[in-house]
């Protein structure tokens, strides 16, 4: 019995020998090279089982796939959760900003509208110069988040920033959100991820400096121009959407511009010096200038409940709309997809307009006396 179990020579021999074939291999090699470089090369030729030995041998060739292929999923998703959270963080600083301008705007008379001597007296009001802070901060990283994706997919993220200003303005007051105003947010949420979901917006690229798809730009422009036209000849509360749909129009543009710059720059490999022999950083800077100016001067005309939600629907529709024109952005066009994108639209424009209708929005003009106008 002990015997049976004592090793036997030919045991002894044949671990030497493995021991020696793999001394031997190590020291035949050359320095800094692996063992798979020691293979044939054509490695397709080797026995499908010899190689399915040798990586189980190795620790196990199915764990080693699983955890590969998790570590690309997670490259994969990362990025999609920094430019979610990019776009969020932006229309959280944009929501605030845009609170805070408007209880400075509202007391500013109503002959300043226009004007740029209204910009001149805003920027007295410490209120005022924090909420533009905010929005710059909020313009920021929504630029951060523009270079990494797709104006199709920041648009809607940064359409969210009604949510947060409703929420700023329920946290001053010290009340709780109706169920409308519930409603709206949850509408304004879905429709902004039934959208991404559905279109899966991708590609695209910058035309170049002289390409005819720029008119584009020229096009909306002189739409937004129509709707200041007509703005100055109706009602005070018409007069508030139709300025702030035509800051909303401008503010599309301005993503679409910086969505170009960027990518410019990046292309150009020269520095920031690359963006002076370019026409688009110049439209941008005029561009932001006039949006500015008719977005304070709709919120010298209203309260938030009548001035934002236009603003707020406006810019991405139009963003997007220009990313596919002028940028090549591509959505998806079979039927599911298409009604999936404008249920989705509809959906994020609804609840704009529910939101935009929260008593809450509407508190700024109470207990707010207003200077004497020069005229309407």
């Amino acid at each position: 019995m002990i015997e049976a179990l004592r090793p036997r020579g030919n045991v002894h021999r044949a671990s030497g020998s493995l021991l020696a074939g793999v001394r031997a291999v190590s020291s035949s090699a050359e320095p800094g090279r692996s063992p798979q470089d020691e293979l044939p090369a054509d490695s397709t030729a080797l026995p499908g089982k010899w190689v399915n030995t040798s990586l189980d041998s190795c620790g196990g060739s199915e764990e080693g796939s699983d955890a590969g292929l998790a570590g690309r999923r997670l490259a994969e998703v990362s990025p999609v959760i920094v430019t979610v959270l990019l776009g969020l963080a932006a229309a959280g600083l944009l929501g605030l900003g845009f609170v805070a301008q408007q209880h400075a705007a509202y007391t500013e008379p109503l002959g300043e509208m226009l004007h740029l001597h209204l910009l001149l007296d805003l920027v007295r009001k410490p209120l005022w110069l924090c909420g533009v802070a905010a929005m710059v901060g909020g313009q920021v990283l929504g630029a951060l988040a523009l270079r990494r994706a797709d104006v199709a997919q920041v648009e809607p993220l940064l359409a969210t920033n009604l949510i947060f200003a409703l929420a700023v303005a329920a946290a001053v007051y010290r009340e709780r959100l109706g169920r409308g105003e519930w409603l709206g947010a949850v509408l304004v949420s879905g429709g902004v991820a039934m959208f991404l979901l559905a279109g899966r917006p991708h590609g695209g690229g910058v035309p170049g400096p002289a390409s005819v798809v720029w008119v584009a730009i020229l096009a909306t422009l002189m739409v937004a121009a129509v709707l200041v036209l007509v703005a100055v000849r109706v009602t005070l509360s018409t007069k508030a959407m139709l300025l702030a749909a035509a800051a909303g129009m401008l503010y599309g543009i301005q993503d679409v511009l910086t969505r170009a710059s960027l990518v410019t720059l990046e292309q150009a490999g020269r520095g920031p010096g690359a963006l002076l022999t370019i026409w688009q950083p110049y439209t941008l800077l005029v561009v932001a200038v006039l949006g500015i100016l008719l977005n304070q001067s709709a919120f010298d005309a209203a309260p938030l409940r009548i001035s934002l939600p236009a603003t707020t629907a406006a810019e991405p529709v139009i963003g997007i709309m220009l990313g596919v024109a002028i940028l090549g952005e591509r959505l998806r066009a079979d039927p599911p997809a298409l009604a999936g994108e404008v249920a989705g639209l509809i959906a994020l424009v609804a609840g704009i307009v529910i939101l935009g209708r929260s008593p809450y929005l509407a508190k700024s003009e109470q207990g707010t006396r207003r200077r004497p106008g020069r005229g309407r």
